[in-house]
């Protein structure tokens, strides 16, 4: 028994991450609560199915061993031989230290034992998440067995892989200067890529861009939903984002590039990028006559300064944040441009995304990040700087880990898979009682029903303009 694993700071530090856990899967309910206020009622059931689904397989993905990709870097500081066959070693699901009470094991080896394996499934929620997000921008037009397959992809190697490169004090790229906090770049990058690149290989749903003989046309049957899913999303985040760093008893808290920063101060730029984008889009829902921007403000906000929470000033905050709900309409007209219908991952979460990400290069240039206490030289303790030009490159490297595997992914099963897409046939009667047996229940117009059109003004032949 090591019972120097069992101190009171330890434990309160593994619950804080335990709160964190059920934090993110508040995230993926909300999620699922916007989704299921902007599909046809004739596949709520269904959307819900395939978000559970797949999240669920993600999670269990990384659970497999995709957490020894980020210990890695941990490894590689450390100065441990082999250093990732050695992570898998340890962390893989069968591995000793997943297996082990932290009292069972030497804190000469793994310190903080019940932290880190807190830490599992801490990523394997993230992993939940980031699926859950890349499935909202492709809801009601992709078949379950590929999306399944590329849940397992991205849980138990590109999301791991995306948090090693660029997530985490240690990480290839934050030692060179690339800084993250609130998951902005294995998150929100990497599902809006993902999910722009299946959106162009699945094509627009049946009459978003231009009547369908059927009359079928997506539009949103309940958008009070959307407002319900926000809230949830609302509460969880805090938490969340106070689990994206490191509490040192005694020294501080650190963003989780061991940038110095405060609880208080994180909580604080929090609140402004929240208020700022919710005044804006509100601003926005107005004069577009469109409720889904004032819903979806304050998300846009908390997106494009997620990077900055901790090394931000509120003002900064305030003043970035209110550009989210812009950023999220310019990328919105620009997908309308393209004829690509996806309008929730893509303007919500990449436009904010990236434009954040290099923007907090230019708020935090020259402030310290990177290292570990302790360490010397290449991983000393904030040995590299925030630039600009290492943000920029940190958005590269994740458009192109997120961007060519789900290309790929989308080329085979469009010519071995049996395709990406469902049929026309179940498009037009819904997926609800085709694939579950739901009874199908008539959908009036949205000029009849209330229901708000996925077009502008309510003009059939017209891309969608909502922020989701």
């Amino acid at each position: 028994m090591f019972k120097e694993q069992a101190t009171f700071e330890y434990m309160l530090l593994a619950f804080t991450y335990v709160v964190g856990v059920c934090a993110i899967i508040l995230v993926v309910l909300g999620l699922g609560m916007v989704d299921s206020g902007l599909v046809r009622r004739r596949n709520v059931v269904h959307t819900w199915v395939q978000k559970l689904v797949a999240t669920f397989i993600a999670g269990g993905g990384l659970m497999l061993g995709g957490y020894a990709f980020w210990q890695w870097q941990f490894n590689q500081a450390f100065g441990v031989p082999d250093p990732l066959r050695q992570a898998i070693q340890d962390w893989w699901i069968g591995g000793v230290f997943s297996n082990t009470p932290a009292t069972g094991i030497d804190p000469a080896v793994l310190p903080e034992a019940d932290v880190l394996q807190v830490f599992v499934p801490f990523f394997a929620t993230f992993a939940m998440a980031t699926m859950a997000l890349i499935h909202s921008g492709v809801v009601e037009r992709i078949r379950s067995g590929p999306l399944y397959a590329m849940s397992f992809v991205v849980g138990a190697i590109l999301s791991p892989l995306a948090g090693y490169l660029c997530w985490g004090s240690l990480s290839p790229l934050t030692n060179r200067g690339v800084h993250d906090y609130d998951g902005v770049f294995p998150l929100y990058i990497f599902a809006g890529t993902f999910a722009l690149v299946l959106a162009w290989r699945l094509k627009p749903r049946l009459g978003v861009f231009e009547p369908h003989p059927s009359g079928a046309r997506p539009f949103a049957h309940a958008p009070g939903l959307v407002a319900i899913g926000v809230l949830l999303i609302l509460f969880a985040k805090p938490i969340i984002s106070i689990g994206s760093g490191y509490i040192l008893p005694g020294e501080g808290y650190f963003g989780i590039s061991m940038t110095s920063s405060g609880i208080g101060l994180v909580m604080m730029n929090w609140a402004c990028a929240v208020f700022a984008g919710g005044v804006v889009g509100g601003v926005i829902a107005h004069r577009q006559k469109n409720a889904t921007y004032a819903f979806l403000g304050p998300i846009t906000g908390l997106v494009i300064c997620g990077a900055l929470f901790d090394v931000g000033r509120p003002w900064e905050c305030l003043v970035l944040g209110g550009f989210g709900p812009i950023v999220a309409l310019g990328t919105t007209a620009l997908m309308r441009r393209l004829r690509i219908d996806e309008s929730k991952a893509v303007p919500l979460a990449l436009g904010p995304g990236i434009v954040g990400a290099i923007a907090t290069g230019f708020f935090a240039w020259g402030e310290k990040t990177g290292g570990y206490p302790g360490l010397e030289g290449e991983f000393g303790f904030q040995h590299a700087e925030i630039t600009p030009w290492w943000q920029l490159v940190g958005v590269v490297a994740i458009v192109l880990l997120a961007g060519v595997p789900a290309l790929l992914m989308a080329l085979f099963f469009e010519r071995f898979g049996g395709g990406l897409r469902i049929s026309e046939e179940e498009e037009i009667a819904g997926q609800d009682s085709v694939l579950w047996s739901v009874p199908a229940e008539e959908e009036s117009s949205p000029a009849t029903s209330g229901g708000v059109p996925a077009g502008v003004g309510g003009r059939v032949g017209t891309a969608p303009d909502v922020t989701v």
